[in-house]
């Protein structure tokens, strides 16, 4: 198909902290004891695109995903390999990941490794993502409309039920959601109208942006962009609704940088659109030149991509993401972990080992080598590979990562224990996490609490 992937990994989100750290990325966090970032490039590779870039940001944080993915995919991948660079504004390129700066942005990312996008079209994935949607359909779509720019929009996934007296976490607090307002015109093909971060008060099922091919030229022109979700992609929106108005008879002014067109010119702008939308003839690509002489383009058109609603489709972008996703991927989205449910419908590896009147409920996962004491009770929840884990403990609505030590007697309910962490006897913890390598005393009790020990010089980025 001739893409270039662009894989944007990002590094230690400040929405994840205590789950990331230097030691892991967010590209590393394990969804159903796989890192999700395992997800995005399975994916890529059923849908025939196997030559990408994975783009990490911080140098710690890309020789992490870059050990990994050379152990994990060293032949099934071909993934770029490029020489470093000592600037703080160009791309570090670490085995076989590029590395940027930290606080360079989406669209800053793409710009740091411009010089290697030699492709007519690029296609940009979030490395956060968990999905049955094939790019490929996107990229098709792409070339079919001859776009310059595609985002596919899909549902947001609604998470299968908690087992009950949990809220694994959750918010109880009332607050307006943020959401992406997004304008179709009325084929649903192309893209009119973008509103990222509005707040709703209502509740209302938005489609989100989540995938993208991008025109590398506005990240040339416009260097002060930085995301592009709330930059790049409402730019070219707006230039090309600015394109249709101009050519229907009504100028106006050219955007310089994120400058803001004025109020006037913007309720203009969508009263042109507005009555042009539904026309056969908005969109049409080609109209004469100068004096008839020769076709030129008329404008650029922004498409889109419509996810069908039986996809799903979701990103780890919070601890609450985190918790729904691997819930999700152990449940009614078990294709997509690669495993099968047993006759018990859960997933327990057959090196791990349960104690006596020990049960592991439904949509459940035990990892590799780990092993339970006497009459435990694992409900809902999945418990990463090596843990050694007490007699009389219950785990629900919980996720459990590698190597962490639980002993007798604990209660654990709608928490997220990270790797090498210990609890010892009779820690009680409800809608808790637990930073790797913390170690939480006997008869502690914590309820909503983040428990992590201090990193110095810690930088979180998004």
């Amino acid at each position: 198909m001739d893409f270039q992937v662009v894989v944007l990994a990002g590094g230690t989100s400040k929405n994840l902290v205590p789950l990331v750290s230097k030691e892991v990325p967010k590209a590393l966090l394990p969804v159903a004891n796989r890192p999700v970032l395992s997800y995005v490039l399975e994916l890529l590779e059923l849908s025939n695109l196997k030559d990408l870039i994975v783009v990490v940001e911080g140098e710690d944080a890309a020789l992490r995903v870059g050990g990994w993915i050379s152990g994990a995919y060293v032949d099934r991948l071909h993934v770029e390999r490029m020489a470093g660079y000592q600037s703080s504004h160009r791309a570090l390129f670490c085995g076989e990941v590029a590395a940027v700066p930290e606080d360079v942005g989406t669209a800053g990312a793409l710009r740091a490794i411009a010089h290697h996008l030699t492709a007519n079209d690029i296609l940009v994935v979030s490395g956060d993502i968990v999905s049955d949607v094939p790019p490929g359909a996107v990229a098709a779509a792409h070339r079919r409309h001859d776009a310059v720019v595609t985002a596919m929009l899909c549902s947001n996934p609604v998470s299968g039920p908690l087992e009950s007296g949990s809220s694994a976490g959750k918010d109880k607090t009332k607050k307006p959601g943020r959401f992406n307002l997004i304008g179709l015109d009325p084929t649903k093909q192309f893209l009119l109208y973008i509103a990222t971060g509005a707040e709703l008060e209502k509740d209302i099922r938005i489609q989100k942006s989540i995938l993208r091919a991008v025109g590398q030229e506005v990240l040339d022109q416009k260097d002060t962009f930085h995301s592009l979700r709330r930059d790049v992609l409402p730019y070219l929106v707006r230039s090309q609704l600015r394109s249709e108005v101009v050519l229907n008879g009504t100028p106006q002014p050219e955007e310089n940088g994120n400058e803001k067109v004025g109020s006037q010119n913007n309720q203009l702008v969508q009263s042109q659109i507005l009555a042009n939308a539904s026309k056969p003839s908005f969109h049409q690509l080609y109209t004469s030149g100068p004096n008839g002489s020769y076709p030129v383009r008329r404008t650029h058109k922004c498409c889109v991509y419509i996810a069908d609603s039986s996809k799903y489709c979701a990103r780890l972008n919070s601890i609450q993401a985190f918790s729904d996703i691997n819930r999700d991927v152990i449940g009614e989205k078990i294709h997509l972990s690669g495993y099968s449910l047993s006759a018990h419908h859960n997933i327990i590896h057959p090196s791990a080992e349960l104690g006596s009147k020990t049960t592991v409920g439904p949509q459940c996962m035990l990892g590799e080598g780990s092993q339970m004491g006497d009459k435990c009770s694992v409900k809902r929840s999945v418990i990463g590979r090596h843990c050694r884990i007490g007699s009389n403990v219950k785990v629900v609505n919980s996720i459990v990562m590698n190597h962490v030590t639980i002993g007798d007697g604990c209660s654990i309910q709608g928490s997220v224990i990270c790797s090498n962490v210990q609890l010892q006897e009779r820690v009680v913890l409800k809608d808790c996490q637990v930073g790797a390598g913390f170690v939480v005393t006997a008869g502690s009790e914590f309820k909503a609490e983040a428990l992590a020990k201090k990193e110095k010089d810690h930088k979180a980025t998004c």
